[in-house]
């Protein structure tokens, strides 16, 4: 591996600059925190009382349309987002970014209301997000050769999973003692602090910067791009579907145990009164173990090659979800979190490898508009967890969403071996 000293010092203050911005907009990984607030079947458009006075109980269903619809708009966001990173600097799409979920979240707080929710937390959040998230990790991926995306990406991205360390628990506390518009006003007036200070911090390479290089193997997987193709060349590929497929083949299973994290816990330790008190422990672990799947995933994908890492992932992920049926049926606190936590660790790895595959099929140069094309798929991810509510609404049980989840993933593992890295003269001769 090259020496850190070999790249600027500037390349590792855009790194972590970029990992503070990304631990704001990952609010979105503790969603299970205020769902269980929020959702009582039984109960749902009865007022509530206490702290939460002025808002309504919701279903399952409803609960999942704010987090879809800010999946999906964040996903679609990504693409401009990514424009405004390659053509304004990151420092402009990470403070915008971080302004609108700010503003997002404080409107979710006052409106009081599941309109309030769809607004404030799937629009203008998704926006925040779509827009902010496109910045730090090309910025950051320009600055290193190919030897080191892997691990740059993990870090980076490793922000955003890691938000829910700490949201999970701040928000749970702001609910319990502020109510859920306390803790909705009360991060979106920390993020916007955040964002502001970090993103001065984020910076890109001079015109003519040559990253330093170390000798690369023949993997086809972690090999250099001989050319920097522009975003209309790269839609002329048919490795830019397969790569949104891929993408939305990590994130639907994550996004899934994401947004059930915390109702999990609570069915399996109800009957364990720390457990039935403080389930977000395991919206918390999941962050740890996303973030920490960011950056391991990243540091052995640059051993071992991108596929090979896709592939390990995803196939003890499908595992899990497969189990997750019976593991909940015998109540085993152990087993939820170990199927729970390799979930994760899959999840946070497609975040760190899918914007280090763009990289090494597309070049760095537009990495931040061809990334936002790729990022698609994360947002088409976001179709099992809504289909997954109606399912629980229906059922009563989250059963056949984990076994149509782990089918998903044994076809990423299938598309991924058939996907290799274009040769940009015989594509564009025959375009």
């Amino acid at each position: 591996m090259a020496d850190v000293s070999k790249e600027p010092t500037k390349a590792w203050i855009t790194v972590f600059a970029g990992t503070s911005v990304n631990l704001c907009l990952g609010i979105l990984y503790a969603w299970s925190i205020w769902k269980s607030a929020l959702v009582n079947t039984e109960l749902a458009g009865t007022v509530m009382t206490g702290t939460n006075a002025g808002w309504t109980y919701i279903t399952n269903a409803q609960a999942a349309t704010p987090y879809t619809l800010c999946i999906i708009i964040f996903a679609l966001l990504m693409i401009p987002g990514g424009r405004i990173q390659d053509k304004y600097g990151p420092k402009t799409g990470a403070i915008v970014g971080g302004l609108f979920l700010a503003v997002g979240c404080i409107i979710a707080g006052l409106m009081k209301s599941y309109t309030g929710l769809v607004v404030g937390f799937g629009i203008f959040g998704g926006i925040g997000m779509g827009i902010g998230y496109a910045a730090p990790t090309p910025a950051a991926l320009k600055w290193f050769g190919p030897h080191k995306r892997g691990l740059i990406a993990g870090l980076v991205v490793s922000g955003y999973g890691g938000a829910a360390l700490y949201v999970a628990p701040l928000g749970q506390y702001l609910i319990n003692n502020y109510g859920i518009t306390g803790s909705f006003v009360g991060l979106g007036l920390l993020f916007a602090i955040v964002v502001c200070v970090a993103g001065q911090l984020l910076h890109t390479p001079p015109e003519g910067y040559v990253p330093p290089m170390k000798e690369q193997s023949s993997n086809n997987q972690t090999s250099q791009a001989t050319t920097n193709w522009e975003p209309s060349e790269v839609m002329k590929t048919w490795q830019l579907p397969a790569l949104i497929c891929m993408f939305m083949m990590t994130t639907q299973s994550g996004l899934l145990i994401i947004g059930n994290a915390k109702g999990m816990l609570f069915s399996v330790g109800k009957d364990i009164p720390f457990l039935a008190a403080n389930a977000w422990i395991l919206v918390s672990f999941g962050g740890l173990i996303n973030a920490s799947g960011r950056i391991g995933t990243g540091m052995y994908s640059d051993k071992i090659g991108r596929l090979n890492a896709y592939c390990l992932n995803l196939g003890v992920s499908a595992i899990c979800l497969f189990c997750l049926p019976m593991i909940l049926a015998a109540k085993s606190v152990i087993l939820l979190f170990l199927a729970v936590g390799i979930a994760y660790w899959q999840y946070g790895g497609g975040l760190s490898l899918l914007p280090s595959f763009t990289a090494d099929f597309y070049g760095p140069k537009n990495l931040g508009f061809n990334y936002g094309l790729v990022f698609l798929g994360w947002g088409f991810g976001a179709f099992v967890p809504r289909l997954a509510g109606t399912i629980e609404d229906i059922t009563g049980s989250l059963n056949y969403a984990f076994y149509l989840s782990g089918a998903l993933l044994i076809a990423g593992i299938i598309l991924a071996r058939v996907t290799k890295r274009p040769d940009y003269e015989k594509t564009i001769n025959k375009a």
